[in-house]
């Protein structure tokens, strides 16, 4: 149960190292404006926006491995920070678009139950 947990957190880590390169770099690229549905002009001024929103993704993504490279020992390192997931997945699917709920906070969900059940 414990490699299901420890696999779970890491695809939830590479979902969002995914999201940093979309947001720091692919935003205003058609790439981008096609996985968002933005207008160029749009992604254009919000590009550091997106850049800034991204950065944090990467430190999600950075936690998340911090905890799974340290083991059992880091259990409460993913837990922390598939928190954190959860609750940004659930804050921009109440804010912004509720495709996000299901696209960050319930992995992240899934991620911790497998994690407290193992």
């Amino acid at each position: 149960m414990t490699t299901i947990a420890d696999v779970s957190v890491a695809l939830v880590a590479l979902l969002h190292a995914y999201f940093l390169v979309l947001e720091m770099f692919l935003w205003d690229k058609p790439y981008g404006l096609r996985t968002f549905g933005l207008t160029p002009e749009f992604a254009g001024a919000s590009k550091t926006l997106a850049a800034n929103q991204g950065l944090y993704n990467g430190f999600l993504a950075a936690g998340l491995a911090w905890g799974l490279s340290l083991g059992i020992a880091g259990d409460s390192i993913k837990i922390f920070f598939l928190c954190c997931v959860i609750v940004a997945g659930v804050y921009g699917g109440l804010t912004v678009n509720r495709k996000i709920v299901w696209v960050q906070a319930l992995p992240g969900g899934v991620a911790l139950a497998l994690l407290l059940l193992s």
